[in-house]
């Protein structure tokens, strides 16, 4: 197969960097920007090409030492290789160009906020389960990159030392009680998903074991009372009911085996509680930073807001938005996170914060028909964006502003585009880096309807 040398240019949103054979793109994985390197052509499109990494002809001045021994075989976080402020230099430039390629947007993008850590920072992590064929060694960790297979993770920097610990006692725990790991071709097997939660402060984990069961297995109960018995740091064991032959990792329902079922964050003296079903952000101490900054764009534009927190989960945003609130709606469909809601306004003596459980749509509609306004609403949506039903619905609940965060530009600016086009124009935008050493960006968005 013929090999080329080519220039990096730069990273592009997804992860890869860009060069030009013939002036046709070329995207490759593993390399830095302004580096020089020997690609092969894996696969060829109308109007780009897929290079796989050869060799580092050049490096480049930001190429580092990956801090984990499989950053080339795991598919978990790909920019292990490139220096923390080339990273953000990156990502800047990935939301600038995105937002004028789908949105035309033009205006002013603020530097990025950075993430206070660079490492042991993700206090949400899902780990898929395994098992080998001859010694049944029980395996857990992530996939690599673009497949299904497993890669055994003993050690992984981006998740606190703790978690790694208490995850090879769970696979050897596992192993001696003779619990089966679930194999998806044949749909056998009890232990799907090891699922952990963990406060910033390392005092508090919660942890899931998705089963392949409508039951809870007697020793999935014992392994679980272990655990809670050897880790004073665990606050509650429960079990995840998936029978379904599905990749979605969570079945609907989910039952507390011992202690909690639920863990507390706290963040500047705010807490929250969290069940295992409920939506935190992964990296509590940057989106700490978001918070904020947030709290300041709406402050600098308005005094004592009505605020409509949509699809707010356990009220992140409601809750520390309240103080600078004249009333603020949290509205969320996951019962649980809205159970958790109520807790969270009475953990923090909370007094003009509404919490709606139901259809998000409904809701909205039932909003809409009593001619209810906001001066202020705030949307947190899934990488697929809104939809443009709940773009409609916002916009005809909002008098003044609308703040967006957003974990993927691309259906932000796609978002950006229409709520431009519905008379609300954008006035602010920030990136945030929630996902150090991947080229996840989450950014901020102000609109300002214009009258």
């Amino acid at each position: 197969m013929t090999e080329y040398v080519v220039k990096i240019e730069k990273m592009i949103n997804e992860g890869n960097g860009l060069a030009r054979l013939n002036n046709i793109p070329i995207f490759i994985d593993g390399v830095c920007p302004n580096e020089t390197v020997k690609v092969k052509i894996v696969k060829e499109n109308k109007n780009y090409l897929l290079g796989e990494l050869v060799e580092v002809v050049e490096p480049s001045k930001s190429r580092v030492k990956p801090l984990c021994s499989l950053h080339n075989a795991c598919g978990s976080c790909n920019w292990q290789h490139i220096d923390y402020q080339e990273q953000l230099i990156q990502k800047q430039n990935i939301v600038k160009e995105t937002l004028k390629k789908i949105a035309g947007y033009e205006g002013k993008i603020d530097e990025i906020i950075s993430s206070p850590l660079q490492k042991e920072y993700r206090c949400k992590i899902q780990m898929p389960v395994s098992q080998t064929k001859v010694s049944k060694r029980i395996l857990a960790g992530y996939f690599k990159k673009n497949s299904h297979e497993l890669i055994n993770i003993k050690y992984c920097p981006m998740q606190p030392s703790i978690i790694n610990e208490i995850n090879e006692f769970i696979k050897e725990q596992a192993q001696e009680l003779n619990i089966q790991a679930y194999d998806e071709k044949k749909h056998t097997g009890i232990l799907r998903h090891i699922i952990y939660k963990i406060n910033s402060t390392g005092t508090e984990i919660l942890i899931s074991f998705v089963i392949n069961s409508e039951v809870i297995d007697t020793n999935i109960k014992k392994l679980a009372q272990i655990l809670f018995d050897n880790y004073t740091q665990i606050v509650g064991v429960c079990a995840n009911l998936n029978t379904k032959k599905t990749n979605v990792i969570l079945g609907k329902e989910t039952k507390s085996i011992v202690g909690k079922s639920f863990y507390t964050e706290n963040l500047s003296g705010i807490k929250y509680q969290i069940s295992a079903n409920s939506f935190f952000q992964v990296n509590p101490l940057c989106a700490e930073k978001i918070f904020n900054r947030v709290k300041e764009l709406i402050s600098s534009k308005i005094s004592n807001p009505t605020i409509l927190d949509a699809y707010s989960g356990v009220s992140s945003f409601g809750i520390w938005l309240s103080d600078i609130a004249s009333r603020v709606v949290s509205i969320e469909e996951v019962e649980s996170a809205s159970k958790d809601a109520m807790a969270n306004i009475k953990l923090n003596n909370i007094k003009n914060l509404d919490v709606v459980n139901g259809d998000a749509a409904i809701e909205f509609q039932k909003l809409i028909d009593n001619d209810d306004k906001f001066d202020v609403s705030i949307t947190d949506p899934p990488r697929k964006g809104c939809t443009i039903d709940s773009i409609e619905n916002i916009v005809k609940l909002t008098n003044k502003y609308i703040v967006y965060v957003s974990c993927n530009v691309s259906t932000l600016a796609r978002d950006m585009k229409l709520l431009n086009e519905k008379g609300f124009k954008t006035v602010f935008v920030q990136p945030a880096d929630l996902f150090p050493n991947t080229y996840h960006v989450e950014t901020i968005a102000l609109f300002e309807k214009a009258y």
